[in-house]
């Protein structure tokens, strides 16, 4: 079962627990409910032995090829 902050837009606020750097992906362990974030580097380098362990993977990563909006004058 996934929790309601499982599904939340990920934040500047939420750090991977690997290195500290923004987080785009969480983890729902699925034996013991805990959550994981990484950044996209590190979910990368965790997916293969986690995934299987997962209840819930919530991937952010393609927010990082969006362009921001300029302001306009």
């Amino acid at each position: 079962m996934t929790s309601a902050l499982a599904d939340r837009t990920l934040t500047a606020v939420d750090r991977c627990d690997r290195c500290g750097a923004q987080a785009y992906v969480r983890v729902v362990l699925e034996a013991s409910g805990g959550e994981l974030m990484f950044c996209a580097h590190h979910a990368r380098a965790v997916e293969t032995t986690l995934r299987p362990k997962a209840s819930h993977w919530h991937d952010e990563t393609s927010r990082l090829s969006e362009k921001a909006a300029l302001p306009e004058d």
